[in-house]
């Protein structure tokens, strides 16, 4: 009985350092060194793993910052250009100044309340509601007002305007990760400089119809007249599928475009309203004094 017990313990104990061995030849077969500077470059990052830079999250943009040795092409949003110099100096390289952007949304409804044709009774969910709705305002290219934008962003910078229907952009808090413009399914949301002065100039409206039947939706629908391409001194407007589309880096904000639009869906923003000219006051008027006739004698 003894001996039984010996062997299965030796058999075991074989076993098991074969075990070990095979587990060791493998561990170091497979095993992968990863670079301590993937650390340090990821506790800079602020950690919000939105997306924005086009990865995965933080840890992979640490990943592909530290594989290429540099920032060329990789920009976080959320940190702009304080993380941006922060990076460069642990990678040790140049810092990639980028300009800064903001999202804006490419819709402006007219007559909201006015021109719904229809009430939706449903899930409330833009991606659900695109494939099955056209749009309580009948617009097929415009703003579902579901807010799936709203849910998508985590710096709290987009709300829906309850009265319009449309979502708002905090052009304070945006950090220009993109997450509303990848949630929205009609691409109304772009990213876009934010200017100078935080100026910027941008069709408000993305609707592919021709003019008459966008007119009938909205009565701020680019109708693909073509005046502002005519008007603008830096050729920064194309008209594709019945649309005007602004160039941002070609923009230098002129705003004839602005003044030429006849449907209004041109919007400029930052700008300064311009100041209301007091009325002249009318001049007084003298009038010349009547001579006082004398009394007539009898």
């Amino acid at each position: 009985m003894t001996h039984d017990i010996l062997i299965a313990v030796l058999v075991l104990g074989a076993l098991g350092v074969l075990f070990a061995v095979v587990l060791y030849i493998v561990a170091q077969k497979f095993k992968v060194v990863e670079d301590p500077l993937i650390d340090e470059v990821a506790e800079v990052l602020p950690g919000a793993n939105c997306g924005g830079c086009g990865k995965a999250g933080c840890r992979a943009f640490a990943e592909a910052c530290v594989s290429q040795g540099n920032m060329e092409g990789l920009r976080c949003a959320p940190g702009g250009d304080a993380v941006a110099a922060k990076v460069a100096e642990l990678l040790g390289c140049a810092v990639v100044q980028g300009e800064p952007q903001v999202a804006v949304v490419r819709c402006n409804p007219a007559n909201c309340g006015d021109q719904r044709r229809s009430n939706y009774d449903g899930l409330r969910s833009c991606a659900f509601q695109n494939t099955v709705y056209t749009g309580e305002g009948g617009c097929p290219f415009g703003c579902l007002g579901c807010g799936d934008c709203v849910a998508a962003c985590q710096f709290d910078a987009i709300h829906m305007d309850p009265e319009r229907g449309v979502p708002v952009v905090d052009a304070d808090k945006c950090t220009a990760c993109g997450a509303c413009a990848k949630a929205c399914p009609r691409r109304i949301i772009e990213l876009r400089n934010k200017g100078k002065k935080d100026r910027r100039v941008y069709v408000s409206c993305v609707n592919k119809e021709k003019g008459a039947v966008a007119m009938k939706s909205c009565a701020n629908a680019c109708i693909g007249c073509g005046k502002c391409a005519k008007v603008c001194p830096m050729e920064a407007i194309t008209i594709a599928d019945n649309v005007s589309y602004i160039d941002y880096t070609k923009c230098i904000a002129c705003r004839k475009c602005v003044t030429e639009c006849p449907t209004k869906a041109i919007k400029d923003v930052g700008f300064p309203t311009p100041a209301v000219k007091p009325a002249p006051k009318p001049e007084a008027v003298e009038v010349p004094a009547q001579p006082v006739a004398e009394p007539v004698k009898a």
